[in-house]
């Protein structure tokens, strides 16, 4: 049986090639609402920000990017608002985006950043609202504000890089 520190150094060997390839470059890092669900969920979080930091720490430069569709249909029926889902998009009316925002920026933004900055980095919240980063256009007026993004404008994630952050931005 390897011990602990054989163990590391082999995941550490294994890492290098990834952490020399990716060095100074910004990483996108898609988190999805489903991995921050279950009963685990907060030792998901807690090993997804473990990571995240790490990546920091040798350089590379991650942007991460959440959902948080369970979630937000959770809250969506303890308010009484049955959640609609149209070919696996989700029906939202006016109702439905303050629900989502309340989600993605009230609760699980603000718990991925504060779970990544606890092992050492600093991450900072971002929506996907703020400062003009996305740009969409709706893709269904049947489906309410649901949207496509047409164009992204970086200029607050690289700002937040260059200050040596992670952006954490809730989509």
């Amino acid at each position: 049986m390897e011990s602990t520190h054989e163990l590391t150094g082999s995941m550490l060997s294994e890492a290098l090639p990834y952490i020399q390839r990716f060095a100074g470059k910004i990483v996108v890092v898609k988190y999805g609402g489903n991995a921050l669900a279950g009963s685990s969920d907060v030792d998901a979080a807690s090993t997804f920000a473990r990571d995240i930091a790490l990546m920091h720490a040798v350089g590379i430069k991650p942007v991460v990017v959440h959902g948080g569709g369970p979630q937000i249909s959770a809250l969506m029926e303890r308010l009484g608002k049955k959640p609609e889902f149209r070919n696996g998009l989700r029906v939202t009316d006016q109702e439905t985006i303050e629900i989502a925002s309340m989600v993605l920026l009230g609760t699980v933004n603000p718990q991925l950043v504060s779970a990544i900055n606890v092992h050492g980095a600093r991450a900072v919240g971002v929506s996907g609202q703020d400062a003009g980063l996305l740009q969409v256009t709706q893709r269904d007026p049947e489906l309410g504000f649901v949207g496509d993004i047409h164009s992204v404008d970086p200029t607050v994630l690289l700002s937040a890089i260059n200050d040596n952050s992670i952006p954490v931005v809730a989509t």
